[in-house]
């Protein structure tokens, strides 16, 4: 199972604006909506090419009411998810599965499960800098093409 997830825009209450709009409910409609994060929406579907699928049929609303799509590839890793720009680039064997590690963009995670102020660091002899942006509990790291790292 490929797993996406949309992180709202601050200011927005991303499942209520998606569930609102007639296209956006029906393309969500056959899918288990979860909430993983604060302001966020996660539905697993059955192939990296769904998942792709599903956020080209959300972009109009995309673009609007969130901040980010990711995507959990577990052929990928399971661990990390991938940027929405990343995960196509891999879904169309443009970049390598195993060469997608070195570009990451890192979100805090507060204790109220919310993201929070990304930052974005290169993975150095498997290791990756500690967030330093706030002080948070956790992190979630997201995979992003050399394009996206380089702004």
């Amino acid at each position: 199972m490929t797993r996406v997830c949309f992180v709202g825009s601050p200011g927005v209450d991303l499942r209520t604006e998606l569930r609102s709009r007639e296209t956006a409910r029906e393309a969500l409609a056959t899918y288990d909506l979860r909430e993983p994060y604060r302001n966020s929406l996660a539905v697993d579907t059955i192939s990296l090419g769904s998942a792709i699928a599903l956020c080209n049929d959300l972009n109009w609303y995309l673009v609007r009411f969130a901040d980010d799509a990711l995507v959990m590839e577990p052929s990928v890793t399971d661990e990390e998810w991938l940027s929405r720009e990343l995960a196509t680039a891999v879904r169309d064997g443009a970049v390598d599965p195993a060469e997608t590690d070195e570009y990451l963009k890192v979100y805090g995670l507060t204790a109220e499960d919310e993201l929070v102020e990304p930052m974005y660091l290169s993975r150095t002899d498997g290791d990756i800098p500690a967030y330093d942006l706030r002080d948070v509990p956790d992190t979630v790291v997201v995979r992003v093409t050399e394009s996206e790292f380089g702004g």
